[in-house]
């Protein structure tokens, strides 16, 4: 559908692409990875044709449509929600004018027997076919499913624009975007302002979507997920797999591996070469082999291996301090605002050395939370206490946005190092990839993720033991992400992360403080089974209302029919009681949970024996939960 011929271009001084082509065919689901700086945003420009290429060029075929998400663009903040998602099918709305000029026409006009008044009626037909089509009959309902899907609530469809954050406009024109559904998706990072609810939605949308995508992420588990096909930029050049992200990356290194062997062992064959002509070449009876071999060594394809840029972050967190036993503790806290309240009457207890993920909707108050914790915030009621000797290591979600543009990279670190610190400075900036000439760039000019690392730099100048992290990652190609998450994982403190990315928190956090209903409950398990349990929760509220209504139809309908055998009544009654039980047994299990929630937010780990037994028990509950939902389901299905 889409041809990328030859293309060039020629920024700043440097070859961003030399001479690169690659198709974009329908059910394509292409990542377009690779490191900050290396041009995946200017090649989705090139594609929309935003930007002139230096040579070659991108054609397409014939009324193939494109949907472009960049990272940054302008919004209609004076819409409505409702309305300005609506306003997104252009076809839809012509169709609709079209429409009513011939509704008031044929309610006007009195001549029924004309051939104009006939074909008004033909067009109608017609027009009515085509608006059914486009989903125009079904456009409301897709609309508030997109909107609820990417996080919004009912409330908020008659809200205007101006009264969400950036983030939540983002969530808007992604979702024209999708209603659209034009035959080629281009999306730059368009999960980075999304919560991992949104995310899990998003990806099951296009899984399904039915044309062509090409996507930028610095998300693993969203590429592997969404993508079937991986595109890499890498030094000027293109590297195009039939693979997602992960397999790639495999197959990528044993290509680079083979490549390197191969290309030593040539130059080994070229140095044996070399020695002998050099050896027989004055020999007159050896000079013809002496030529021979040079013949050869010219017609030898000398093996290239790629190019590579394997500049990488490289540092480790300070070691932590000695601290008390507990890091913060929430008792009784209340957090309100004029408009929503976040927190009433919490408890909450964070242990020295736990490693928490931070998880909740985005609104619910995360970041509020975290804001409570290093004092950027007050409460109305109940205490907040922070550990003995603990030291807050503090990276906010706008860090890199909070940064001074007029300043040097340089000026930005040694201003606020103190003491040995500051003769480590450019080393420092060394290991977070700014180096020599670098460090005398302005902070206006840097990349969002250079200004991430940048701001990410300054938590090395002192020693903590307490790290609070509101969305670290954002920004961050999947190479800084991971030795971020390296360095983390060798931190000897307590840990605090907001992140949507599930790659970089699975194995990072081993406690979840999920924020819903005003509440902070503690689940002891990793961020994948968390999730994966969150998402089964979800699909079985779902269905479970459809399912209960269609088996209300069908014993109704049965009834009516009275068609049963006696025994098949017999059974009927038989499932219709054990899912009346299992309902009972889940309500009461889900009881028992929520209260265990509420006791292990304040749970006393210094009685480990203790601590250790009810988080056991904790567990036990929730298996038995899974395993009732799973007998109700099983039933339900029989009962259908």
């Amino acid at each position: 559908m889409v041809s990328v011929n030859n293309l060039s271009v020629f920024l700043g001084g440097k070859d961003l692409f030399d001479n690169v082509s690659f198709m974009i065919d329908k059910k394509d689901r292409i990542g377009l990875v690779g490191k900050n700086g290396a041009g995946k945003s200017t090649m989705l420009k090139l594609i929309m044709g935003l930007l002139p290429p230096s040579g070659g060029n991108v054609s397409m075929q014939k009324g193939v449509t494109i949907g472009y998400l960049p990272q940054e663009m302008k919004h209609n903040n004076e819409a409505r929600i409702i309305n300005e998602v609506e306003s997104a099918n252009s076809k839809i709305t012509v169709i609709e004018e079209t429409l009513a000029d011939i509704n008031h026409q044929l309610e006007t006009r009195t001549d029924y027997e004309s051939d104009s008044y006939m074909q008004l009626i033909e067009d109608l037909n017609d027009l009515n076919e085509q608006f059914n089509l486009h989903g125009g009959f079904n456009m409301r309902e897709n609309i508030e499913k997109f909107l609820i899907g990417l996080g919004f609530e009912s409330k908020d469809f008659e809200r205007k624009m101006s009264e969400f954050s950036g983030g939540w406009k983002m969530r808007v024109e992604l979702c024209k975007i999708l209603l659209e559904q034009p035959d080629v998706l281009l999306l730059d990072e368009p999960t980075n302002h999304l919560d991992i609810e949104s995310i899990q939605w998003l990806e099951d949308f296009l899984k399904n979507y039915n044309g062509a995508i090409i996507l930028i992420s610095h998300d693993r588990a969203f590429l592997d997920f969404v993508t079937n096909r991986t595109i890499e930029i890498n030094a000027g050049k293109i590297y195009d797999y039939k693979f997602s992200y992960s397999k790639y990356k495999v197959i990528r290194e044993e290509e680079l591996v083979i490549q390197k062997a191969a290309a030593k062992n040539q130059e080994k064959y070229i140095k044996e070469t070399e020695e002998l002509i050099n050896k027989f070449r004055a020999k007159k009876n050896k000079a013809a082999f002496a030529q021979s071999l040079i013949k050869k060594l010219d017609k030898l394809d000398v093996v290239e291996v790629d190019e590579v840029d394997n500049g990488s972050l490289n540092f480790r967190f300070q070691p932590a301090p000695r601290s008390g036993k507990f890091a913060a503790k929430f008792e009784g806290l209340t957090k309100e605002y004029p408009e929503k309240t976040i927190l009433n009457n919490a408890d909450l207890m964070i242990n020295a050395k736990d490693r928490i993920s931070l998880i909740g909707k985005n609104g619910v108050g995360k970041s509020t939370i975290i804001k409570l914790l290093v004092g950027e915030e007050q409460y109305q009621q109940g205490e907040l206490e922070i550990g003995h000797n603990i030291s807050i290591g503090y990276f906010a979600q706008d860090e890199a946005e909070k940064l001074d543009g007029n300043k040097t990279i340089f000026e930005t670190i040694d201003d606020i190092a103190t003491g040995d610190m500051r003769a480590k400075v450019r080393n420092i900036l060394g290991s977070f990839l700014f180096s020599g000439e670098d460090q005398d760039k302005k902070v206006k000019v840097l990349s969002g993720g250079e200004k991430t690392r940048l701001a990410l730099c300054k938590l090395l100048l002192e020693p903590h033991n307490f790290l609070v992290l509101d969305e670290p990652t954002n920004h961050l190609d999947i190479a800084s992400k991971n030795v971020l998450k390296d360095a983390l994982m060798k931190f000897d403190g307590t840990l605090l992360v907001v992140s949507h990315d599930r790659d970089f928190l699975d194995m990072l956090t081993n406690r979840i403080f999920e924020i819903k209903n005003q509440q902070v409950s503690v689940h002891h398990e990793d961020v994948a089974s968390f999730l994966k349990r969150k998402k089964k929760e979800s699909i079985a509220l779902f269905e479970n209302t459809t399912k209960k209504k269609s088996t209300e139809k069908k014993v109704e309908k049965k009834g009516e029919e009275n068609k049963l055998s006696y025994e098949e009544q017999k059974e009927l009654k038989r499932l219709e009681n054990k899912v009346q039980k299992l309902e009972k047994d889940i309500e009461k299990l889900e009881a028992q949970i929520k209260e265990y929630d509420l006791a292990m937010a304040s749970l006393d780990y210094s009685d480990e024996e203790k601590a250790n037994a009810i988080i056991e028990e904790y567990k036990t509950l929730k298996n038995s939960l899974s395993e009732k939902e799973s007998d109700w389901e099983k039933v339900v299905e029989l009962l259908s």
